[in-house]
């Protein structure tokens, strides 16, 4: 199996300069250099104007300045064409091409590069032209080629341009590819008599995560923010002699993130990447800091989707299938790379780059990768086997002990599922990590999600039947009660002792029944409420149907609560005054009518205050507490507004009970207010208490429910439909 070689030094920066190549010294004068001269200006040649050059505008030649030549401004010069930048001036006519030490924004030279025709990749250099192409400097190098920021004649842009055997189908695989955080490839130009290919592709220009990593390393946790990614980027633009944006909000946000979640604003980025890419049919299956890019802005692009695995390895040594991504692979591509185990490359999916994944954005969150391997010495098949075994036991204390201070609790979550050792234990996709980073990203969302170990949020998630059982039975009892001392001194008691005894002995059937009835309903409508957590907390795992049933079912119970409750209260409202009328008890119409209006009073309390009490707890502690377990989709953001409007009207019932109470009394004669003054001022009272009681919670519940749909909102990945590839079928 062909593997990729141990990461070399351009590799390890491929954003570094010409700078960083060897001078190239020009033949008409051997005493000058690129390096002597990195610009040419009007005083270094009066006969050179702008009118001789029309096409090199200020934003070209950064480093041409207005006192070079005061008549020249970036906004009066025309764009040069191709024609005119392949004609080589007058004034050097033997002259042949130089390089500059730091290659500015648009063209290094203002004459053509020389045609250089190659022997093989080792012969390509920077300051050579090949095809349509005039190499600048050297960007990296790995495995299967070189990459160059490169000048193309024919579109007059700036292009990085990868050179590599003309084998595989990586341009045909690449140009599936058109996503938000992995690099534009713009097409690929063959070599045929030299056996090379010329695949240019989107050029950023503020280098990689590797020199971000190496930063992290020199820097104390502490210190670490958003500001650090920023900083290095901008080193890196400066070298380019780039210009940092002005007035970005994706660098004022970054601005303001910690360092945890800066790494979890890149991973959320790049698990975006790899969803797409996987609905495409495409593994990465080289995820390391050296292959992820960056913008000005410091927005990450997933680049080389090159590597692949040969169906043998020659035999040579070891060092043949120990590349240089050896410290991000996953177990299963460890396994596949070692000869002597079952495991083929036909084993890995998506997975194994959610675990490399991983690997990277802990080593960016700490300083180290979780599994230290720094000890291990030469690349042998027993230092293979080692890694190997490291990785399938699992994060070490060790690992753990290096966790910033202020790294969230759902990150740390989310990274260690990603690292798990087997592949069904991980997230089963990049758009279901990317959901989970959005989490991390939102701090009232996370702290849901995980809450603290001891607070009682975290605590209540088991106990579900008595917490249902109180939130539910107290509020009907007290209305039970309310409406029992109401009509018993109203109706009730103005009876005979004898009809007094039937009427309850009736209403002890009637509560008998209706109460009983209304808990089996409920424990039934709770089932899943009941059976999911307690199964999550022992290690159970549920499949995504049974988890979106059980959040759902979390999100519409205290809706279905309200609705038995209602149900059975107005049935009860029913019953009632047909057994008084059964047991020979006669009642007026006032008298009816102020029956039917405690029940409906009682009604209104046995429904509002539940719905809020199982509402705010289903919000707080219990349906985040499904959210680590599997991807949500646009129906859980659906039903979390949902139940933020229906909110709002319970607010208004509440509201309504002490009203409604007190307007029931006006219809009572002087003596009946007598009669019921003591228990209309415990209701006043009380559901004036109430009231500001569920206001509170339906405030609270109000910023829970914004923040569960921000977390649960489908991510892009998942919203744009996926046009099958050369090997998906419709």
């Amino acid at each position: 199996m062909a593997m990729q070689e141990p990461e070399s030094a351009t590799e390890a920066d491929p954003t570094h300069s010409a700078a960083a190549e060897p001078t190239r010294t020009v033949a008409a004068d051997p005493t000058r250099t690129a390096e002597a001269e990195p610009t040419r200006t009007a005083e270094a040649d009066p006969t050179r104007t702008a009118e001789a050059d029309p096409t090199r505008t200020a934003e070209a030649d950064p480093t041409r300045t207005a006192e070079a030549d005061p008549t020249r401004t970036a906004e009066a010069e025309p764009t040069r064409t191709a024609a005119v930048e392949l004609t080589r001036t007058a004034d050097a006519p033997t002259e042949p091409a130089r390089t500059s030490a730091v290659v500015p924004r648009g063209e290094a030279t203002t004459e053509p590069f020389p045609v250089r025709v190659p022997t093989g990749i080792d012969d390509v250099e920077a300051g050579n032209r090949i095809d349509d192409f005039d190499l600048l400097t050297n960007l990296g190098r790995g495995a299967f080629g070189r990459v160059f920021l490169a000048r193309q004649h024919s579109m007059q842009r700036l292009v990085a341009v990868k050179i590599s055997p003309d084998r595989g189908t990586e341009a045909q695989t690449l140009a599936q590819l058109d996503h938000d955080y992995i690099v534009r490839v713009f097409d690929q130009r063959i070599l045929p008599d030299h056996g090379l290919r010329l695949l240019y592709m989107q050029y950023l220009p503020g280098g990689t995560l590797l020199r971000v990593l190496h930063r992290v390393r020199t820097t104390p946790p502490e210190q670490r923010s958003g500001r650090l990614l920023l900083d290095v980027v901008d080193e890196t633009l400066a070298e380019k002699g780039e210009i940092r944006p002005a007035e970005s909000t994706v660098r004022s946000r970054l601005e303001n993130l910690s360092w945890p979640e800066t790494v979890a604003w890149l991973g959320r980025r790049l698990a975006s990447a790899l969803d797409y890419a996987d609905r495409r049919g495409v593994l990465h299956r080289d995820v390391k800091p050296a292959n992820v890019l960056l913008t000005a802005e410091g927005v990450p692009k997933l680049a080389d989707f090159n590597i692949s695995f040969a169906e043998s390895v020659g035999g040579t040594s070891a060092v043949a299938y120990l590349g240089g991504s050896l410290a991000y692979m996953s177990p299963e591509q460890l396994e596949a790379c070692h000869p002597g185990l079952p495991g083929t490359a036909a084993d890995m999916d998506t997975r194994s780059d959610i675990y490399a994944l991983g690997v990277m954005l802990w080593e960016l969150l700490t300083g180290g990768r979780p599994n230290s391997e720094d000890d291990l010495g030469a690349e042998t098949l027993p230092a293979l086997e080692t890694m190997l075994a490291r990785r399938r036991s699992g994060l070490t204390a060790a690992a753990r002990e290096r966790i910033p201070a202020d790294c969230p609790q759902t990150l740390l979550r989310v990274l260690a599922k990603c690292l798990e050792p087997d592949p069904a234990d991980r997230w089963a996709s990049g758009a279901e990590l990317a959901q989970q980073f959005d989490l991390c990203l939102d701090p009232r969302a996370r702290d849901l999600v995980d809450p603290p170990p001891h607070s009682w949020r975290a605590r209540l998630r088991r106990p579900v039947v008595p917490i249902l059982t109180a939130a539910i039975a107290i509020p009907n009892v007290l209305a039970a009660l309310y409406n029992y001392q109401h009509n018993a001194n109203l109706i009730v008691d103005r009876l005979p002792p004898d009809t007094q005894r039937e009427f309850e002995q009736l209403a002890l059937i009637i509560n008998g029944i209706t109460f009983p009835l209304g808990t089996v309903i409920i424990v039934y409508l709770c089932r899943r409420l009941i059976t999911v957590p307690r199964g999550l907390h022992r290690g159970r795992s549920y499949d995504a149907v049974e988890l979106a049933r059980a959040r759902h079912d979390a999100l519409l119970i205290s809706d279905r609560v309200a609705a038995v409750v209602m149900t059975l209260w107005t049935v009860a409202g029913i019953a009632f005054p047909v057994a008084l009328h059964f047991v020979g008890g006669n009642i007026d119409g006032p008298s009816a009518a102020h029956f039917l209006t405690s029940i409906l009073v009682c009604g209104a309390i046995a429904v509002a205050y539940p719905f809020f009490l199982v509402a705010f707890y289903m919000v707080r502690s219990l349906y985040p507490a499904f959210l680590p377990h599997g991807a949500t989709d646009a129906t859980d953001a659906r039903e979390l507004e949902g139940l933020h409007r229906r909110s709002v009207r319970y607010l208004a019932l509440a509201a309504a009970v002490p009203l409604v109470g007190v307007a029931g009394v006006t219809y009572l004669s002087p003596e009946e207010i007598q009669q019921v003054l003591v228990a209309v001022r415990v209701l006043a009272v009380g559901s004036i208490a109430a009231f500001v009681l569920v206001y509170w919670l339906f405030r609270i519940m109000e910023d829970d429910l914004r923040a569960l749909q921000r977390g649960v909102a489908p991510t892009r990945a998942t919203r744009e439909p996926v046009k099958p590839g050369p090997d998906q079928s419709v």
